[in-house]
């Protein structure tokens, strides 16, 4: 039985403002062997305005994977979790949040958000970079999408 595969690459939202966390995601997805298209939103409220395709993002494709920090400027990533799992048309889009804190009210909150997983940022390079490729080979390979 093989894993569904999506027949495009894998369209993925990053919600990080740390540039250098942004750029270990995208060395690590670059180097894996899940073909993607990753998109960045620097604070939630960039992030928000992706989502609902509003200006100057209204070209912008329905991404299959959204990775959530949580602290963001201007709108943290709870606030973004909460009005995304609460819009009907975002709901359905996967939201895996991927951050500094390993604190149990934190993953207690994502979930209480219905994040779809919640994933501490490995401090070792190597381990960011296998855990960034696993998101994206679990979402693209193993998991089924809603083709919203």
């Amino acid at each position: 039985m093989s894993a569904p595969v999506l027949p495009r690459p894998l369209e993925i939202l990053l919600v990080e403002d740390n540039p250098g966390d942004v750029r270990l995601a995208r060395e690590a997805l670059n180097e894996g062997t899940v073909p993607h298209r990753l998109n960045v939103a620097d604070n939630g409220v960039k992030a928000l305005a992706y989502l609902r395709r509003q200006p100057p993002y209204q070209d912008a494709r329905r991404p299959d994977l959204v990775i959530l920090d949580l602290n963001l400027p201007r709108m943290d990533g709870r606030e973004v979790l909460a009005e995304a799992k609460s819009d009907p048309a975002l709901r359905a889009i996967p939201i895996v949040v991927f951050t500094s804190s390993g604190a149990e009210q934190d993953i207690r909150r994502a979930y209480d958000l219905h994040a779809n997983c919640y994933v501490s940022k490995p401090v070792d390079l190597d381990r960011f970079i296998l855990v960034v490729q696993s998101i994206a080979a679990f979402w693209c390979g193993i998991a089924n999408l809603h083709a919203g």
